[in-house]
């Protein structure tokens, strides 16, 4: 009976009166789970669980708990409440605004892009100029190799002819001594293909001059390095552009005219009608300084009046003195060099002609004795030519007046030129003149003073 009265009494206990650990924990179990979306909806939720009546079993297990318990435990698991973020209003910019950025971005968008381009431009010209650097280099190893090799030439074949002219001479004057028979046959014979082989071997490197061609060969070097030096520089001071890319290739090409490599079918003209001093730069070529260097912003560009008529002065000294006197010398240089190959193999002909009628002193005595001279003479003459390598100075003489040629053509175009900011600096370009004429300045000013009437030469070099 106690235990139907006390079962009835927790059946019938009020929901006030039921401990709150007693509800708590089985709401809390059945309803254990993370809000989902925002705090209203979860206190919504939470005061709807606590509304609901507990059921039958879940009375009877606690109020099991409670009798049989002499102590309650309290425990309360409380969950994080899920934070509310502040809401806030990001302001809209005007219209304005938003137009003026965008065209902002627009008008920056087309200055990236224009200087990407221009870099890309720069970018392609600094290639192809080292490409051009890399083809100028093996030019001047070229170069320098083909003019020791026929340097080698020269001595090679001037030896080798005087000793086969001294020799054939040689027998035809023992053939003189030899009486009739086959000595006297085998000398004749000798020295006559003797003769013959030398006077063909004279034909050909009159021809071609060795030490002339030896000469070619150690100019284009050195215009080529002085090329490779004016690329290094650009490359080292500024960024190049396209403008300089054809300027330099230009150059190449002129150089290879001027100096060419091979000896069949472009070799120059050895024996010309007049002498013609060298030109190995290009025909197009303004001559006026692209201000590569430095350059002084100023409104006259480091020119002046009294610069212009100096500079006019220093042409008509190199066009009296200097110029001339080298064509001069070129002439008489060209003149002597044509009789000199023409002597050459005319007496080892000769010589060639006389051994093979040469006989016994008592029969023929002029054929030995005019064989035996003729021999001698013609490698004196052979020597005279190409051990005093006339060739080479005749080629020298060409390479100076067009040196000459060179800077008179650059100082006309330059002061031919009437913007000044279009002209190379006119100090720098004062500098250079004189460094080429081997004066300093205070001397270049004074020739350009006297140059009605100095007889002095322009240049100090040679």
């Amino acid at each position: 009976m106690e235990w139907a009265e006390s079962r009835q009494s927790a059946v019938n206990v009020p929901k006030s009166d039921l401990p709150s650990s007693a509800i708590q924990p089985v709401a809390l179990y059945k309803y254990h789970q993370p809000p989902l979306f925002s705090s209203h909806q979860t206190t919504n939720n939470r005061k709807t669980r606590e509304i609901r009546t507990p059921s039958m079993s879940s009375l009877q297990s606690s109020s099991l708990i409670l009798s049989s318990s002499k102590r309650s435990i309290n425990a309360a698991i409380h969950l994080p409440k899920a934070r509310t973020p502040a809401s806030f209003s990001i302001p809209k910019p005007p219209l304005t605004t938003n137009l003026k950025v965008a065209e902002e971005l627009k008008i920056g968008d087309g200055l990236i892009t224009e200087k990407s381009s221009v870099k890309a431009a720069d970018s392609a010209a600094t290639a192809k100029l080292y490409a051009i650097l890399e083809a100028v280099v093996d030019r001047v190893e070229m170069h320098v190799n083909l003019g020791e090799q026929r340097n080698n030439w020269n001595t090679l074949l001037l030896n080798s002819i005087n000793m086969i002219t001294l020799a054939a001479a040689t027998m035809a004057g023992v053939s003189a001594s030899v009486g009739v028979g086959e000595p006297l046959l085998a000398f004749k014979v000798s020295s006559t293909l003797l003769f013959s082989a030398a006077t063909g071997m004279l034909l050909v490197m009159n021809k071609i001059q060795p030490s002339q061609l030896a000469e070619e060969q150690r100019n284009a070097a050195r215009l080529f390095r002085q090329l490779q030096a004016q690329i290094e520089t650009v490359l080292a001071v500024r960024t190049p552009t396209q403008a300089d890319v054809e300027s330099v290739m230009e150059k190449v090409l002129a150089l290879d005219k001027a100096y060419p490599l091979p000896l069949l079918g472009v070799m120059i003209e050895k024996f010309p009608e007049t002498f013609q001093p060298a030109v190995w730069w290009p025909g197009n070529d303004s001559h006026q300084g692209r201000r590569e260097l430095e350059k002084e912003c100023n409104e006259n560009n480091g020119w002046s009046e009294k610069m212009e008529v100096e500079m006019r002065e220093v042409v008509k000294v190199l066009k009296r003195k200097d110029a001339e006197d080298y064509m001069r010398l070129g002439n008489l240089g060209l003149k002597m060099n044509k009789v000199l190959a023409i002597s050459g193999p005319f007496l080892t002909g000769m010589a060639a002609a006389a051994s093979a009628l040469a006989g016994p002193s008592s029969q023929s005595p002029w054929a030995a004795t005019l064989a035996v001279a003729a021999g001698s003479l013609a490698s004196v003459v052979n020597t005279l030519e190409h051990g005093g390598q006339v060739g080479m100075v005749l080629e020298m003489y060409r390479n100076c007046t067009g040196f000459f040629q060179n800077m008179e053509e650059s100082i006309e175009s330059t002061l031919g030129e009437t913007e000044l900011q279009k002209r190379e600096n006119g100090e720098l370009f004062e500098m250079k003149v004189a460094l080429q004429l081997g004066r300093s300045l205070s001397q270049l000013r004074d020739l350009a003073g006297e140059a009605d009437s100095t007889n002095e030469f322009a240049s100090k070099l040679f």
